[in-house]
């Protein structure tokens, strides 16, 4: 039977389908990126043939103590991020904003790997590419390239290499020749990313998608493509320094919570293995409102700063503005000062930022906020020794939190004197040293120890 022309109109934004033209995305509120897309539609008839292929579950699981097959790309954060490397057959799409590094970071990656490479491009040419690798010293002879926009040219040659790892420069480039939308239109991304994350499955090969971002700073057609891969990693630079964090947003294979820090230099892409000492280089010492709190990175333990200003506003409603930590947090935090603690603070312009480009976002550092604020409106600096952590209760308690000893090792092993953990945590950490524990059961003793009240 022919095949049918089926017309429909398809946000460029979100992915949201109409059977005819509107001015505004019923999905995503968004104007003017309904774009006519054409496809074919053919018969629902069954189909003959042979029954499908049937297996038990049990015979493909592994056994107790295994895990699943890694392919180790060299760079420690990378590998971090990934969960221990790259697991065959996986797809991973990496976005980011024009010049972080994404193709530097792959090239760096690929070229460490022992097996044969693939690395598609559809943006620049192999003299530009084979430019970028020279200067970075990461030029091979297992690497191969092709420079192609086509997604069936793109195809047939990973099916002819079978290579162990691919990377496709970009995914809004490649097009396929049986639809008539433009590349890069949603259409196009989803149907490229489907038939290369089926490719990829076939074949056990480790696929890396690199997506561009959109005006909004998101992986551009992120919720149409990411249930068919199994990572999806951003890199961004918060710090504005060189700094480059690789962050999981979905992780099937580990954990979404680890961060891999970068830094950007002449050779390339610098892997960050103490970050605790690149993020408190700088750290404002003497100065109210400034303190240094712990957080847990998947598994590794980071010290950062806190930094807060607090001003008397002749307005009725003061301004609050939170960088790098959650502002709810930090209202509750505020609101828990003025009642419990005797800070008078909610009637001033509050500012906290997480120094270094960091996101806090633990319930551990809810401590640290509370001595940067009150600190600030009190102008008293803070012991530069000291480390807070814990989380803040609405009644002014400081609850438990996880994986105290691994905290505080790391600020001993960074010279700090004094920590401050909360009770239910100081009577059961396993420490040879615990000359620095510093315990504490609510918000106004931990002001107290701190010398802030």
């Amino acid at each position: 039977m022919a095949a049918k022309q089926k017309i429909q109109y398809v946000c460029q934004a979100c992915g949201n389908q109409s059977p005819r033209w509107l001015g505004k995305c019923p999905g995503c509120d968004a104007w003017n990126t309904l774009v006519e897309e054409r496809s074919e539609r053919t018969s629902s008839a069954p189909r003959g043939g042979p029954s499908p292929k049937l297996v038990l579950l049990g015979d493909h699981a592994p056994s107790v103590g295994q895990s699943h097959a890694r392919i180790c790309t060299g760079i420690s954060e990378l590998d971090r991020v990934l969960g221990g490397g790259l697991v065959p057959g996986s797809v991973v799409l990496l976005g980011g904003e024009p010049g972080m590094g994404k193709s530097t970071l792959l090239l760096q990656a690929i070229a460490q790997i022992k097996g044969q490479t693939l690395y598609v491009s559809g943006e620049e040419s192999v003299e530009q590419v084979a430019g970028r690798a020279r200067r970075l010293n990461v030029l091979n002879a297992t690497t191969r390239m092709l420079c192609s926009n086509d997604l069936a040219e793109t195809m047939d040659a990973v099916r002819t290499m079978k290579p162990e790892v691919c990377v496709i420069d970009s995914l809004q480039t490649l097009a396929d020749a049986e639809l008539e939308s433009a590349p890069g239109s949603v259409s196009q991304v989803r149907e490229v990313a489907h038939k290369l994350a089926r490719i990829a499955k076939e074949l056990g090969l480790a696929l890396f998608l690199v997506g561009h971002v959109n005006k909004d700073g998101a992986i551009a057609g992120p919720k149409i493509v990411e249930h068919l891969v199994d990572v999806v990693l951003y890199f961004d630079s918060d710090a504005g320094d060189g700094l480059r964090i690789l962050r999981a947003h979905k992780n099937r294979f580990g954990a979404v919570s680890e961060v891999g820090i970068f830094d950007m230099q002449e050779r390339g892409l610098v892997p960050v293995t103490n970050p605790s000492e690149r993020f408190l280089s700088e750290r404002s010492k003497e100065q109210p409102g400034s303190v240094v709190t712990a957080q847990l990175s998947g598994t590794r333990p980071i010290l950062a700063e806190v930094q807060a200003l607090c001003v008397p506003t002749p307005f009725g409603m003061p301004r609050r503005t939170a960088l790098g930590v959650d502002p709810n947090r930090v209202a509750m935090i505020l609101a828990v000062l003025e009642r419990h603690a005797g800070v008078e603070i909610l009637g001033h312009d509050v500012f906290v930022n997480a120094a270094g480009g960091l996101r806090l976002n633990e319930p551990s550092t809810d401590l640290g906020i509370a001595l940067a604020l009150a600190s600030s409106v009190r102008r008293r600096a803070l012991d530069p020794h000291l480390v807070a952590m814990g989380e803040v209760g609405l009644t002014g308690e400081i609850r438990r939190i996880g994986r105290v000893e691994q905290r505080v090792e790391e600020a001993m092993r960074l010279g700090f004197k004094r920590v401050l953990v909360p009770e239910g945590n100081a009577d059961r950490l396993e420490l040879k040293d615990r000359s620095a524990i510093v315990p504490v059961g609510t918000l106004q003793e931990a002001l107290k120890k701190a010398g802030v009240l």
